[in-house]
This record gives C-alpha cells, sequence and structure tokens, in this order.
C-alpha cells in the first residue's frame, strides 16, 4: 500500500513541504485538508459513520466526507475525488469557507489542520464504500445541532468544531 503524504501548511495555507499522514498527525503539524458537508434538498445533511477499523475516531458520525489533497492536487480536485472514493458519488461543490482547528485525542494523535470547507447538493442514495465507511444516514440541520449537544460522545471532533461554523453559513 502507498505511503500517504500530507501537506506542510503556514497559518495562511502556504505550502512548507510533505510529511507521512501518520508522522504529522503524531506531531500535530498544521497541514491542508478539506470537509464535504453535502445536503438535500429537504436541507437534510448526509452524515457518515466512519468504519470501526479507521485509525482514529472509528465508529462515530461526521460530516459526508473529509480528507488531505496530495501534492500538486487542487484542493477541490481531491476533495471530489474523496466524495467519490468513499461516498460513491460526486456533485458540484462549492467553498464556503477554511480556518485552522487542532484537535487532541486520546492515542496521542493530533488533527491540527487548515481545513477547507465544501458544500454540494444531491438528492439521491450513496454507495459507500465500506473500507471507509460503515454506515450512512440524511438527518435535518436542527436535528444535527441538536444531536450534537444532546450525544457529543457519537461524533467526531472535527466534526464538533466545524459543524457551527458550516451551519451558521447556511442558515444565513
Amino acid at each position: 500500500m502507498m505511503t500517504e503524504h500530507v501537506i506542510l501548511v503556514d497559518a495562511h495555507d502556504r505550502e512548507l513541504g510533505l510529511m507521512e499522514k501518520m508522522e504529522a498527525h503524531q506531531k500535530g503539524l498544521l497541514h491542508r485538508a478539506f470537509s464535504v458537508f453535502v445536503l438535500n434538498d429537504k436541507k437534510e445533511l448526509l452524515l457518515q459513520r466512519r468504519a470501526l477499523d479507521k485509525y482514529h475516531s472509528g465508529g462515530l458520525w461526521t460530516n459526508t466526507c473529509c480528507s488531505h489533497p496530495r501534492k500538486d492536487e487542487d484542493v477541490e480536485a481531491a476533495a471530489h475525488r474523496r466524495l467519490q472514493e468513499e461516498m460513491g458519488f460526486d456533485c458540484t461543490l462549492e467553498k464556503v469557507l477554511d480556518f485552522v482547528y487542532r484537535a487532541d485525542f486520546s492515542d496521542g494523535l493530533t488533527e491540527h489542520e487548515f481545513d477547507h470547507v465544501f458544500v454540494g447538493y444531491f438528492n439521491g442514495n450513496p454507495e459507500i464504500n465500506t473500507k471507509e465507511v460503515a454506515e450512512y444516514k440524511w438527518m435535518p440541520l436542527d436535528e444535527v445541532k441538536r444531536d450534537l449537544q444532546e450525544n457529543p460522545d457519537n461524533y467526531t471532533e472535527w466534526f464538533k468544531i466545524i459543524f457551527d461554523r458550516f451551519y451558521s453559513h447556511v442558515k444565513d
């Protein structure tokens, strides 16, 4: 299997170099990432539950998909690639915001990302890649917001951070 690398960046998303993905997460170094939120015409959000054997946050609910672009890969092109790889479909995406966040995990790994957030629209049923995704569900935005408050341990750390920013954007 090919070793995955992430693009190290500064706080302004300027590229600093490459590092093996696990090493970057062990050292907590800032790297480029993206998060995709897909809505349907009913304003429901497509959530995925991460596969149980993911290297962290396995079995937790999160946004439609997220990952890291490869070297010399445009961030939006990477978002389209990963949406197809994880959820089995593609759709038009619009970049709505970017920001830096940091989330530390009990296993010693850290997500420290310059995150580009995209929103898309889709009205079908995904064909999930079960190596990446355990299951999916469509959920109204207000229910997601409420469930995040009532059951935060069911969700990934980054989703808890990103959701309010995303919610503010789409509710305006």
